[in-house]
């Protein structure tokens, strides 16, 4: 049987595949992961490959830090060297980074068939890097794994079903991990023991996307509200390293438990035990959903239209108005979550079904 090369290079790509990796082993698909460096710190990276038990890469590139065009580029050059060394007959890649693009660009242009995990997301917003990343690598990937309806319509609205390309929904793997790794993480993370928060209510946050760390009022309004509500209710925010910088860098205080960006496992308790999240992060808003709580999403649009549709989420901007509003709205409320919009916790092993018959 032909191998498979896997791109991961930031930090959801590396949940995804760790449930991915553990059906293509039981299905005895052979793969080589190629780890483009895109999130190199330890606890952003390396510790997924641990707690996780994803196969470590058999590649690091160790490209990070570089500008969109300059990073992409470097990936493209040394994930191609890569593919020549192995001749892998397929290349999979994950979500919407740099790394996606780069590793279906070097490997549709060397005639490898490209499958991309997560397929059929839009925002319908081009000014985001991640959406000009996902509709290319659509179009040049081979298999598309779409994670819900939506997802499928967008690509039929797009002229998909008239292409070469193969359609599949398949649900989404990050509810498999969630399913998995919920009954896993109590062992292993003392994160709210820790925090001091065991038995307390809380707020989870997350604030990272180029939209709003690059725009000094968007982020003074997000860190603005987020400092009045912590007046009220805790609210804990594992920092992301460009949001720190960016914070120090225009000398803006953050009154609130600020911690270092945390393993999954961590992630996931601190998501069970939270009372609302706010976030602007794709992933993040599903995982919300997953464990049942309400999340406030601090972007202009979403991927995820179903949650805001059925009213598990809401969409805030960067509004200190309305996250203040929504914030107090959802903490009073409570919702039946007892609804599946992201398939049944098979994903994964759809994904390496599919694969196994094409290789």
């Amino acid at each position: 049987m032909m191998k498979i090369t896997t791109i991961l290079g930031a930090r959801p790509q590396f949940v995804k595949a760790s449930m991915v990796s553990r059906q293509l082993q039981m299905h005895g698909i052979p793969e080589i992961i190629i780890h483009t460096g895109q999130h190199f710190e330890d606890n952003m990276s390396d510790i997924f490959f641990r707690e996780m038990g994803v196969p470590q890469p058999a590649y690091n590139l160790g490209i990070h830090g570089l500008t969109h065009g300059a990073m992409t580029g470097r990936m493209i050059e040394e994930i191609e060297k890569v593919l020549i060394a192995e001749k892998p007959g397929m290349v999979m890649v994950y979500g919407d980074t740099n790394s996606t693009l780069a590793g279906a660009l070097a490997a549709v242009k060397m005639h490898i068939p490209v499958a991309h995990v997560e397929a059929g997301l839009r925002s319908f917003n081009m000014a985001m890097p991640e959406e000009i990343n996902r509709i290319l690598t659509d179009r040049i990937s081979s298999l598309l794994f779409c994670p819900t309806d939506q997802a499928v319509e967008n690509l039929q609205k797009e002229g998909f079903a008239n292409m070469p390309t193969q359609i599949v929904k398949n649900g989404d793997v990050m509810q498999d991990a969630a399913i998995y790794f919920s009954n896993i993480a109590p062992r292993h993370s003392q994160v709210i023991e820790n925090l001091g928060l065991t038995g307390k209510p809380f707020i989870l946050c997350t604030v990272h996307r180029q939209e709003n760390t690059d725009d000094p009022a968007r982020l003074s309004a997000i860190i603005d509200a987020l400092n009045t509500l912590h007046r009220e209710i805790p609210v804990v925010l594992p920092l992301h390293p460009r949001t720190r910088n960016f914070v120090r860098d225009r000398k803006l205080t953050l009154n609130m438990n600020v911690i270092e960006p945390v393993g999954y496992l961590d992630m996931i308790e601190l998501l069970k035990h939270s009372r609302l999240v706010v976030t602007d992060s794709g992933g993040l808003q599903k995982e919300a959903f997953f464990f049942g709580k309400h999340c406030l999403t601090a972007r202009d649009e979403t991927e995820w239209i179903e949650l805001v549709d059925h009213g598990f989420n809401r969409l805030v901007g960067a509004s200190r108005d309305l996250i203040l509003s929504a914030a107090h709205e959802f903490l009073a409320k409570s919702s039946d979550f007892n609804i599946n919009l992201y398939g049944n916790g098979n994903a994964s092993a759809a994904i390496a079904e599919t694969l196994y018959r094409q290789l």
